[in-house]
């Protein structure tokens, strides 16, 4: 920051090499076309950042002209406790306050990730989703994720995903996407309403990042057993728990 409160000007070149190092490391690999689109630049200068990546052992070149994660960027952290071990004991909490399924939750580029669930006992229940990749922008918890990103971060991980390299094919409305990602940031929390799957009615809360993962807490249940005032406090576990998690993991 400025001495006068204002934000220090942006290095382009600089921030355009961070978000292509990102992309590499949560997408696996990134081709110069891909890297291209993703900051909006030509080819020839996206190349020129990716050798430079290569250069200083943050990336690697492969096959077909792909670049991969590199040896400085796989080095391992300091701090080897896992996310999993470092959240369940809120996870657990949050569980024995709401009777809901819970689940915990990462953001791997446009996907969410499930590393660690606890499941309702209801016979009407939401299932467990370890194991299971989810479309980020239709689930509570991936919009939770995402609403903490600079839209500029969000627009560049869709524009490579949109170019179908993924496996699936993504149908996702930008514009809407960052609507939504505005509600979420001025609520607090995200929710999820039939968007994932039929049957569901979820809400989350991003716990930001923990030993260099981006994780979220969530609430899922069947949505016939849905009502406002459940709603209301599912939510209110939700921020309590967040607060203290965050207080908590960011500060160990």
């Amino acid at each position: 920051m400025r001495n006068n409160g204002e934000p220090a000007p942006r290095v382009e070149s600089v921030h355009r090499a961070l978000v292509l190092l990102k992309l590499i490391s949560e997408e696996g690999s990134l081709s110069v076309t891909e890297a291209a689109q993703a900051v909006d630049i030509h080819p020839a200068t996206a190349q020129r950042l990716l050798m430079t990546l290569v250069g200083d052992d943050f990336a690697r070149q492969g096959e077909k002209r792909r670049y991969f994660p590199g040896p400085a960027l796989l080095r391992p952290a300091e701090n080897t406790a896992s996310l999993k071990e470092r959240v369940r004991p809120f996870l657990e909490r949050l569980y024995e306050q709401c009777g809901e399924t819970v689940h915990l939750a990462t953001l791997i580029g446009t996907e969410v990730h499930h590393p660690d669930c606890l499941e309702a006992t209801q016979p009407l229940r939401f299932g467990s989703r370890v194991g299971i990749r989810v479309p980020a922008h239709v689930t509570s918890e991936g919009k939770s994720m995402l609403a903490d990103l600079p839209w500029e971060e969000v627009e560049a991980r869709y524009s490579v995903a949109l170019l179908g390299r993924l496996g699936h094919t993504l149908h996702v409305d930008l514009g809407e996407l960052r609507e939504e990602l505005e509600r979420t940031r001025e609520r607090g929390y995200a929710t999820n309403f039939e968007e994932s799957e039929p049957g569901i009615a979820a809400f989350a809360v991003s716990l930001g990042r923990i030993d260099g993962q981006h994780g979220a807490l969530s609430i899922a249940m069947p949505i016939a057993r849905y009502s406002d005032d459940l709603g209301d406090s599912m939510t209110e576990y939700l921020t309590t728990i967040r607060a203290d998690a965050r207080e908590a993991l960011h500060s160990a």
